[in-house]
């Protein structure tokens, strides 16, 4: 269908916004239910992810219809472009700022506000009285953003790897998963000393804050300093931890890696600094957009750009102590509230404090430095009486657990409305970890 790109200006036109009904299979009899879904990014391509979402949702599929929404500016809702791929924090400021110009003007319509109100066309257009809201990642902000709009529409809504309306605009949840991942391998595995790893990453988090690496990547030279030490230690490192379990993962081989660094040899970190900032094709434009539209940040929107870096430096430094293994801006260097420092102006999202008295279910992975157990816990605490559920062993996201446990669960809840039986989620195996040798510290 056609959507207006800017709500009250139609001198901007429209865009499509693409979507799919997958229908149950049992399509004789009435359906159960309609589940909604979105998997994050922001930017990735829902209906690309057909394949994902109906094998982690088989056992609901019968009986349930399940609903495919591109967001608009990916997929078949008029994607959109600017030429760089995904920024890496404060290194990303230009090139996030030169996206900002050739979107020009229609950079303020791509906020999950406009994107829940094309939801929302979607379902009123198809008819469907009520949905059951199931958001990974980006995904969990989206959905909450959607239930607030449209609470009556609302069965149920599950949040997986959660974000909260009231972001953190410094991420320090973040920031001390990375190390707390650390000690929890080491002592899982038993291969390393996780006090000892994560001493070895503040000494190499401080060796690289005074002299970066040269690092060659993707056809191309970057520095490798603390800010990028930070995305690889945290974020780059809990991805799909667990999805492979015979596999050692980035998680499994930092200690050891990290051990070398702090005594002087780089040449595994490098390894797995390479593989991970190898650039994926693709454009950045929409998680761009998104992000720097929509999350709470450090400065005062009417600041000069001049006075967003001091406000954002004297945010980060306030905050001394609360960063892990990393320096204040050293690790505020490697986040998107750094690639957005020069983004112009546009409202953030504000909650407006109400949610809908529904059944819900937060998903936290105990592994999951993007999104982690804390920022999960205040993202299901929205709501009131909601289920919150831990697993272990996993990384970003909990539904890459290849054991079918974690989608298992998620089905019984959006078909029953409350949490079942979870006792196969002590099954999961810890991550394999490469043995670290020689003297700890």
């Amino acid at each position: 269908m056609e959507r207006p790109l800017l709500s009250g200006r139609p001198e901007f036109g429209t865009t499509p916004v693409g979507y799919a009904l997958v229908r149950r299979s049992r399509h004789a009899q009435p359906s159960a239910g309609t589940v909604m879904v979105n998997p994050g990014g922001p930017g990735q391509s829902t209906i690309g992810m057909t394949a994902t979402f109906t094998t982690v949702l088989a056992s609901l599929i019968s009986d349930h219809d399940l609903l495919l929404i591109d967001t608009r500016g990916t997929g078949r809702s008029g994607p959109i472009a600017c030429g760089t791929g995904q920024p890496f924090g404060r290194a990303s400021a230009e090139a996030v700022a030169a996206c900002a110009a050739d979107l020009g003007p229609k950079a303020a319509a791509y906020t999950s506000t406009a994107i829940a109100d094309d939801f929302e066309a979607v379902r009123t257009a198809l008819g469907v009285k009520k949905v059951s809201l199931y958001g990974l990642s980006y995904g969990t902000y989206l959905m909450s953003i959607y239930a607030q709009r449209y609470p009556d529409a609302v069965r149920s809504i599950v949040l997986s790897g959660g974000i909260p309306l009231a972001n953190d605009p410094l991420w320090r949840d973040s920031a001390q998963a990375g190390s707390d991942n650390l000690r929890m391998v080491c002592a899982r595995s038993r291969a390393c000393d996780g006090d000892s790893a994560v001493r070895d990453l503040t000494t190499t988090a401080k060796r690289l804050r005074a002299k970066p690496l040269t690092l060659t990547a993707d056809g191309r030279s970057m520095a490798f300093g603390e800010p990028e030490l930070s995305i690889l230690a945290n974020s780059g490192a809990s991805s799909m931890v667990g999805a492979q379990p015979q596999v050692v993962p980035i998680l499994g081989k930092l200690p050891k890696a990290l051990h070398a660094s702090a005594r002087g040899d780089y040449t595994l970190l490098k390894q797995l600094a390479a593989a991970l900032l190898v650039q994926p094709d693709g454009d950045a434009a929409l998680h761009i957009a998104v992000t720097c539209n929509d999350y709470r940040r450090p400065w005062s929107l009417e600041a000069s750009p001049a006075e967003r870096e001091r406000q954002f430096e004297r945010a980060f430094r306030s905050a001394r102590g609360q960063f892990g293994a990393f320096s204040p801006l050293g690790y505020g260097a490697s986040t998107m509230t750094a690639a957005c420092l020069k983004w112009p102006t546009h409202r953030p999202y504000t909650s407006t404090g109400y949610f809908p008295d529904v059944p819900v279910l937060g998903i936290a992975a105990d592994l999951d430095a993007t999104t982690s157990v804390h920022a999960t816990r205040q993202a299901t605490g929205q709501y009131r009486g909601a289920a919150f559920l831990k697993v272990p062993n996993m990384g970003h996201v909990a539904e890459y657990d290849p054991s079918g446990c974690v989608a298992g669960i998620t089905s019984g809840f959006i078909r029953h409305g409350k949490l079942g039986d979870t006792t196969c989620l002590a099954a999961i195996p810890p991550v394999k970890v490469e043995p670290v040798t020689g003297p700890k510290r």
